[in-house]
Parts: C-alpha cells; sequence; structure tokens
C-alpha cells in the first residue's frame, strides 16, 4: 500500500500531453490553449473617445473659449481632417479622437448654441481619450496552457484571432464492472442496483474538457472483461469501475495482467478509495477505481482530474487545495489520509456524521473534501485545514 502522493506520482507518469489541433474560435471555449497566440492588431487601433462630448486642443481652454464645431466623429465614421485653434469636432464614445485634438470635453459641460460651443461646466482634467494600444498592441501574446474563459475569447475575438491552437480533447473510457449494475432507467432485478459512478465520472470528465466514452457494463466474467478491455481501442486512457479488490469476483487486475498490463501498483493509504490500481495495459494508461460511489468520485476528483490536466498540457500537479477553518471539533485521524466530506458554511467548515463511502447523497451534499494526513491529531473549532473544494460558487 502507498501513499497519496506516490500513487499520483506513478498515475501522472503513466500520461503525457496530447497533440494540438485547431478549432474555431467559436469552438474554443472551454478548451485548453496549446501554445502561445499573439496579438494581430492593436486595441484601440487608434486614440479612442471614451465619451460622448466635443473633441478640441486643452492648450485653448479658458474660463470665456468658446469653440466651433466644425464636424462629427462616430464610431466606425471618424472626421477625415484636424482640429486646429479654437476648433472643436462633436464626438461620440467609441470614435477616433481627430487629428489635432487631445482632449475630450464630455456633453454635460458644453453649451451649444448651432454651430459654437462654450464651456458650461466644471473640468475635472481628464482627457477621456483611451489611448492607441491602451488594451493590447499587435504581438501582444497570450500564454499557453490555459483554460479558455468567455473572457480569454473575447480577447481572442479582440486579437482577431479565428482560429485557436487547443490542445485535442482526451479521450477517456469508462468501464463499469460487476453482475449488480444496470443502467440509469433499466429495471434492477431484486439483487441489482444503478450503475451511477460511470455517469458521475464522465460528468467530471466533460466539466474538465474531456471526451467521456462509456463502454458497456462488463460482468463478472474473464471473457466478458476481456471483450469490453477490447471496446477501448483508440482511447487515451481507460478506467474501469470496481472489482479491483481481492474478492472472488473482483476479476479486473487478474484479467488485465493476462492481457499484457504491466501494473504501477495496487492500493493507497486513502479513505475512501484503498483498493485503486494503475498500470500500462500495451500502452493504454490504466486506472482501476473502487466501486463504492463516493471512493470513485474522490479518485475522480484526487487522481483522474490532475492525469487529463497533465494530458491537456498542464503540469503534473495534485489537485488544487486551499484552507478553511473547521466549524467543529473532529477526532484524530487513523493511520490513512482521509478525504472527508464537508460542508461550507458562515461559520466555517462542518463534516457530515457519516462518512460511508456508498452515501451519493452526503457527497452531492458536500461543498468540499476536507483533507486530513495519516495520525492527524484530533481537532478544533477555528482550526484552519487543508480542503479541496467541490463546488464553485
Amino acid at each position: 500500500m502507498i501513499s497519496v502522493d506516490d500513487a499520483l506520482a506513478k498515475l501522472l507518469a503513466l500520461v503525457s500531453p496530447l497533440e494540438a489541433e485547431t478549432v474555431p474560435l467559436r469552438a474554443a471555449a472551454g478548451r485548453v490553449l496549446a501554445r502561445e497566440v499573439r496579438a494581430r492588431r492593436t486595441q484601440p487601433p487608434f486614440d479612442a473617445s471614451s465619451m460622448d462630448g466635443y473633441a478640441l486642443r486643452r492648450n485653448d481652454l479658458s474660463p470665456d473659449a468658446r469653440f466651433d464645431v466644425i464636424g462629427e466623429a462616430a464610431a466606425g465614421h471618424g472626421f477625415d481632417g484636424s482640429v486646429g485653434p479654437g476648433q472643436s469636432v462633436r464626438i461620440f464614445t467609441g470614435a477616433p479622437v481627430p487629428r489635432g485634438a487631445d482632449m475630450v470635453v464630455i456633453q454635460e459641460d458644453v453649451t451649444r448654441d448651432g454651430d459654437r460651443i462654450a464651456i458650461s461646466g466644471k473640468l475635472d482634467g481628464k482627457s477621456n481619450i483611451r489611448p492607441a494600444g491602451s488594451d493590447f498592441h499587435e504581438g501582444d501574446s497570450l500564454s499557453a496552457p490555459r483554460r479558455l474563459t468567455p473572457s480569454d475569447v473575447a480577447l481572442l475575438a479582440a486579437m482577431n484571432i479565428a482560429e485557436v491552437p487547443v490542445a485535442r480533447k482526451p479521450v477517456i473510457a469508462l468501464l463499469a464492472t460487476g453482475d449488480e449494475l444496470v443502467l440509469p432507467g433499466e429495471a434492477p432485478g431484486p439483487d441489482q442496483i444503478i450503475a451511477s459512478n460511470s455517469f458521475g465520472l464522465a460528468a467530471l470528465l466533460e466539466e474538465l474538457g474531456a471526451t467521456a466514452r462509456l463502454l458497456p457494463v462488463a460482468r463478472d466474467t474473464s471473457a466478458s472483461l476481456a471483450a469490453a478491455f477490447a471496446l477501448a481501442e483508440g482511447a487515451d486512457l481507460l478506467v474501469t469501475i470496481g472489482g479491483a479488490s481481492v474478492g472472488d469476483h473482483d476479476l479486473v487486475g487478474g484479467v488485465a495482467a493476462e492481457l499484457g498490463m504491466k501494473q504501477s501498483f495496487y492500493k493507497v493509504a486513502m479513505r475512501p478509495g484503498k483498493p485503486l490500481m494503475a498500470g500500462n495495459l500495451k500502452g493504454l494508461p490504466m486506472l482501476g477505481l473502487p466501486g463504492n460511489p463516493v471512493s470513485a468520485m474522490v479518485c475522480g476528483t484526487v487522481f483522474l482530474a490532475p492525469m487529463v490536466r497533465v494530458m491537456q498540457g498542464f503540469a503534473p500537479e495534485a489537485a488544487p487545495r486551499t484552507t478553511g477553518a473547521l466549524a467543529q471539533d473532529i477526532p484524530a485521524n487513523g493511520p490513512r489520509e482521509h478525504y472527508m466530506r464537508a460542508r461550507l458554511g458562515p461559520d466555517g467548515l462542518s463534516v457530515f456524521g457519516s462518512q460511508d463511502s456508498s452515501l451519493l447523497t452526503v457527497l452531492s451534499e458536500a461543498d468540499a473534501l476536507l483533507v486530513r494526513p495519516p495520525g492527524d491529531p484530533a481537532r478544533v473549532s477555528g482550526d484552519t485545514v487543508d480542503v479541496i473544494m467541490l463546488r464553485n460558487y
């Protein structure tokens, strides 16, 4: 039995970054930028007015100054001329500032009479001009890797980038095993349950930007498992669910070994999730998750998500952690690293009374996993602890 850190290191060594592909900008949101891209234009491309008003020369301002209005500039329609002494141009937000002007007086501070204006307000000294390149310049870069947010997509569009190099989506084959499983919507027999893990893990993977390929449920026979393994051909990672323990009906490890899997490890000193297995099946990385629903989902967060990130080009790192304050006392931890389901409230983190690895209701209500090291002493309310957040608010 190895530590969580050792298991994660071995798992991350099984995978590597995937090749890049080019997608249209409209398909780039949520994808991972594979290499830096550079702006193809400057933004704004000219000095632009940030307000509606009148463009003029600052040096011409005086308490009794009057200005002739010699034209108009609007967004998309600049004024083709220069502003000279005693002159002004009616200008609107986003319009190019005319040559010769270095200030925009907002319309609220101006009184207009025909084609003449007078300054009627108290000026605050602002130019109300956005200088060319105040956002970015041609050649400025957006660094990679990064998961592209809606704001990133807007920036790429402004940079005039219509096609984006992104990491290919990892294809993850999910294989649930067990005679007891039926799919959601089917009628289970008296001794059967619903295969929930595949759907929870698929949702997790797709949230990460991977493609989840759900394979048919494999029955507890060597022939069924071998046939199911064959269906994973072409995937970047095979994830089995259940059958990784040592019971008479836990056949995954043995069948995988017969098919040529080189095992990296078996069993991790953690709860939930002890019966974890990993290896390489003739070039296909393989992760064997426990069958208990919470164990599978917790291991998905702790191990599977970082593997997917490596395939997308990110650094090999553990799931991000933050800290929080306990809202209650908790007893000392045992010899295994414990990932306790907890709820975040106004007073801090409260752990659920039952941490049974079969309780999906508890996991669904949890905001975070409270991470307790092996042998962690008893903690009291107010103590700071490590957490992995499960929800983003």
